[in-house]
């Protein structure tokens, strides 16, 4: 991780802005789910992870209560079929990540090409922010992808995460289209121009890989193993130019 990334990821380890969520985040660590009795839990927010040189950014809503909240990185150590067992498995398979599992801050996991971050850093009651807590998060979002500047596709996981990805646009002064672009699984939305210096990312967008979805059929493995399948072929066309 570079200077500036890991000094910005210290910032957000340390934030107490949100009332709310910093009683929940530290009552869920203190409580602890039975399953997890034993552990320690991170219970504060969480950084990004990733490749410094990443080219693919993904965006996800907020770490999970007994998920990231307990180990302390983003999509790592939920239950069998949360979030991170599907990201993670489709991350690999599309050579984003050098293994198809995500346990724990040790385990190994390394990023290739690719930065994971959310919308929100500390996890909210209901997996449900407040617009004034997205709002508060907002900030380190945006330094994140100045910092990030290789950037050239985003997969914003679910519609939160897809408006904080336009709204990132547009405070870096990009003017979007009228009416704004609408989520949709499988979207792609190619913006144009340049922002922070850099050419505005393909924006590529899928359902949140939650349990909400993958339990009801909205979202399948295969589905979202071929949003990581397209955000490679983008980047391999980007390669080519």
């Amino acid at each position: 991780m570079s200077d500036s990334l890991r000094a910005l990821s210290t910032e957000v380890v340390t934030c107490r802005l949100c009332p709310r969520l910093v009683r929940y985040r530290e009552q869920v660590a203190r409580e602890k789910k039975k399953a997890y009795e034993t552990f320690r839990y991170w219970g504060r927010p969480v950084p990004g992870f990733g490749d410094p040189a990443a080219r693919l950014l993904v965006v996800g809503l907020a770490p999970a209560a007994h998920g990231a909240n307990r180990t302390g990185r983003m999509f790592t150590g939920d239950l069998p079929n949360g979030a991170s067992v599907w990201l993670i498995r489709a991350m690999h398979g599309a050579g984003f990540a050098n293994q198809p599992h995500s346990i724990h801050r040790r385990d190994g996991l390394r990023l290739v090409d690719a930065y994971m971050t959310a919308a929100v850093r500390c996890a909210p009651p209901g997996n449900r922010p407040l617009p004034r807590e997205i709002a508060r998060c907002f900030p380190f979002l945006i330094r994140e992808f100045i910092l990030l500047r290789r950037v050239r596709v985003i997969v914003p996981l679910g519609q939160i995460a897809f408006a904080a990805v336009l709204d990132l646009h547009e405070r870096l002064g990009l003017t979007l289209p009228r009416p704004r672009p609408r989520f949709a699984h499988g979207a792609l939305f190619r913006l144009g121009g340049m922002i922070a210096g850099q050419p505005v990312p393909a924006v590529l967008c899928t359902y949140h890989p939650s349990r909400q979805n993958t339990n009801t059929g909205k979202l399948t493995e295969q589905m979202l193993d071929d949003i990581f399948q397209r955000a490679r072929r983008l980047l391999d066309r980007e390669d080519a130019r």
